[in-house]
């Protein structure tokens, strides 16, 4: 029998130990998420939005990852590199 990615994230998130950290994670992933989108949507793989960058695949991999933590220069090259900009919100906490 196999399980679902999404039962077994639903089991992991039923602890609160765990959702604790899921949740403090959270906007790295988002960050992730936004990098992975425009470059898609520009149609780049991640070598050539390195190359626009001035950077290495590896570097843009990280990024994509949500391992990385980017300055704002780096989201600022993100953004020029695939023909976008950057829009930064603060929202009320839940």
């Amino acid at each position: 029998m196999t399980t679902k990615l999404s039962d077994f994230k639903a089991v992991l998130l039923a602890d609160p130990d765990v959702r604790a950290i899921y949740d403090e994670l959270a906007p790295e992933y988002e960050i992730a998420r936004a990098v992975i989108k425009a470059r898609i949507a520009a149609g780049l793989t991640q070598e050539q939005l390195a190359q626009r960058m001035g950077t290495t695949q590896p570097v843009i991999a990280r990024l994509e990852s949500g391992r990385a933590k980017p300055s704002m220069s780096t989201l600022l090259r993100v953004a020029k590199a695939t023909g976008t900009r950057p829009r930064f919100e603060l929202e009320p906490a839940a």
